[in-house]
């Protein structure tokens, strides 16, 4: 999310991955002197929720995007977006991360299962990926976090989503933010300040105790170039699909190495 290149030599000497906003949290927006102050909601700091974590990428400390944990018949599945994974390079979920990553609730992803639009031509309109992961402790990763987020259709204009992320860095807990969301260019889209680098593959959750998963920060400009505005790839038959096909189990697909959002 927004074009915002993070080089790591600690990362196999290389990578690059499209992360977030870098606006500060909450500001007011006033159209002109004589026009209504708008309200721009912001993120604030939350306890993490079990159901969402972080993603690090090489094996290091850094964790560089969010993913969730899907309602799965195995209980092995999480969703993030499409750029935050890389080919070649090793990655794990920490779910509920809170500082530090307890070996508990480390995932390691072992398949990767992506949209043949994003494999082709990295199409933001597919920018989604489901993953199976391994490891933890005990029970399945659904298990773990006493369930999974439910793959729903991409919310009405609108609607008030949540969206619960990790800004990029070492240590640290969750951000949030509640707003309506509305339409650019076929991608939902929503308001909001604060959600920095790192909380791209944060999902937009609907329903009782946030149960249902209608989007994620990603898609168009790889989830925005603006700082006050994010975007989702649209949630549609094409990842139901996907996750039917991760579901199934059998081979991945390789992630491309390379990903420029064009911001």
């Amino acid at each position: 999310m927004r074009a915002r290149r993070i080089a790591a030599a600690a990362l196999l000497g290389w990578w690059s991955v499209a992360c977030g906003h870098t606006a500060p949290v909450g500001q007011e927006v006033a159209s002109s002197t004589t026009s209504p102050v708008t309200m721009v909601p912001g993120t604030q700091p939350v306890p993490p929720d079990s159901r969402i974590g972080a993603v690090f990428l090489g094996g290091g400390d850094l964790h560089t995007c969010t993913a969730s944990v899907l309602d799965s018949t195995r209980g092995d599945l999480i969703l993030t977006a499409a750029h935050c994974l890389s080919g070649g390079i090793d990655a794990t979920f920490v779910a509920g991360f809170d500082d530090d990553a307890d070996a508990a609730d480390t995932w390691h992803i072992d398949t990767i299962y992506l949209d043949p639009r994003w494999i082709a031509e990295q199409d933001p309109l597919a920018d989604f990926a489901i993953a199976r992961v391994s490891g933890g402790a005990g029970d399945s990763v659904a298990a773990r976090a006493g369930g999974g987020l439910r793959i729903g259709e991409a919310p009405a204009h609108g609607t008030t989503v949540t969206v619960t992320g990790y800004g990029v860095g070492e240590g640290g807990g969750p951000i949030q933010c509640r707003s309506a969301t509305a339409s650019t260019a076929g991608f939902p889209s929503l308001s909001c300040r604060g959600l920095v680098a790192g909380v791209s593959g944060s999902p937009w959750t609907t329903g009782t105790h946030n149960s249902t998963v209608t989007g994620l920060v990603g898609g168009l400009d790889g989830g925005g170039c603006d700082d006050d505005v994010s975007y989702s790839p649209p949630f549609d038959g094409a990842i139901t699909q996907l996750l039917t096909r991760a579901e199934a189990g059998g081979p991945g697909d390789e992630a491309p190495t390379v990903f420029d959002d064009g911001c």
